[in-house]
């Protein structure tokens, strides 16, 4: 479930590796987990470096994925890791060069 900002922060929000795990973009957790923690994802073009990093609707991820980079705009956030068309619909895919 989301979890709430503390104060001073706009909005409810849940953590970096629980939303890449929720909406299907890692395989699993821990996966995510290192991704952060190794430096190799953006939010909203600042690098990260912990998996507790808090992402809010709105957000742009940057990650890379397969053979190329992906980038993704936060449009709510998930509850649960659900069926594919449920996490597809917490995001929308950027194209980057067009």
């Amino acid at each position: 479930m989301a979890e709430s900002a503390p104060a001073g922060n706009h909005g409810p929000s849940l953590r970096i590796d629980k939303f890449l795990w929720f909406v299907r973009l890692a395989k699993s957790r821990s996966m995510a987990q290192k991704m952060a923690e190794d430096g190799h994802i953006r939010l909203n073009g600042r690098r990260i470096e912990r998996a507790h990093a808090p992402v809010r609707t709105g957000d742009l991820i940057t990650f890379p994925h397969h053979h190329g980079v992906r980038v993704v705009r936060v449009v709510q956030l998930p509850g649960r890791r659900g069926p594919a068309p449920e996490a597809q619909s917490c995001y929308e895919e950027l194209k980057l060069g067009d």
